[in-house]
């Protein structure tokens, strides 16, 4: 078999109802670490929120791709940096004056919001990050003072509230924003610049420039994992993914609750 490198979105699809890696897991990732077969996680999450998962798997050494390809790191160091600028960043604090949902605001490991909210606390919760409490202007001016951008916004709140969100960011910003909802109360904010599939070629060519696609291996449950899913030499989804991606996987494993990265990685690798 011509796989050598796998790439794994966590949410959804890599960790069990405890939301961290099961036994299964790591000794299938030990017995692929064995063979020089890296594993490489690849998610929407911030670096902080991915580091724990290397430790559990006991892979610190290998890169991760962070915000869904906008933040690569290789060694804890940046190859690859997207952001999101402060002019579109001020446009979209400034459809919340009457604070009717949450910011977030992510920039490589650190993360702002107003207030602890139930949005926060629940972010936390999954993450096991704690994000650092600021208000979006103070944020916004000064990172517009330091050249930098936001990596991912995220906005929280009630349906109808984002619904308007949606609507206008979209006839805004439609060259620009990808803007991807993984439920009512989520909207998630990234440059449509990137995806997991640029992630994964900028990898390639900095870190293994003797690979290519064809000898990927990706596990993913999501709309943000099509594109990696269908790219790669073997698209694997998790048996709780949504609809659109199991119909485009090369191959079906079991749910995330039930070992299906592990029983994938067994199978193919």
């Amino acid at each position: 078999m011509s796989l050598k490198i796998a790439f794994t979105d966590i949410d959804g699809t890599l960790l069990n109802k405890e939301r961290v890696p099961s036994a299964a897991l790591k000794n299938e990732v030990a017995r692929i670490n064995k063979k020089d077969i890296p594993f490489i996680l690849i998610s929407s999450r911030m670096p902080s929120a991915m580091y724990h998962i290397q430790e559990d798997l006991n892979i610190k050494n290998t890169p991760i791709i962070c915000y869904n390809g906008g933040l690569v790191l290789v060694d804890g160091k940046s190859i690859h940096s997207t952001e999101i600028p402060t002019s579109i960043l001020e446009d979209i604090a400034l459809l919340n004056t009457d604070k009717k949902f949450h910011i977030s605001l992510y920039n490589n490991d650190d993360w702002y919001v107003e207030n602890m909210d139930f949005w926060a606390k629940r972010e936390e919760n999954n993450t096991k990050v704690t994000p650092t409490i600021k208000p979006i202007e103070e944020v916004l001016s000064s990172w517009k003072n330091d050249n930098k951008g936001a990596h991912k916004v995220m906005c929280m709140g009630d349906k109808e509230a984002l619904d308007i969100v949606m609507e206008k960011l979209s006839a805004a910003y439609p060259d620009q924003l990808h803007l991807y909802r993984s439920k009512d109360t989520y909207i998630e904010i990234a440059n449509k610049e990137i995806s997991k599939l640029t992630g994964i070629k900028t990898l390639l060519q900095n870190s293994y420039d003797a690979l290519s696609l064809e000898n990927c291996i990706a596990f993913g449950d999501n709309y943000n994992d099509i594109e990696m899913l269908k790219a790669v030499k073997m698209g694997v989804a998790v048996k709780n993914a949504k609809e659109e991606v199991l119909a485009i996987a090369n191959d079906i494993s079991d749910t995330n609750h039930n070992d299906g990265v592990a029983k994938a990685i067994e199978k193919h690798l």
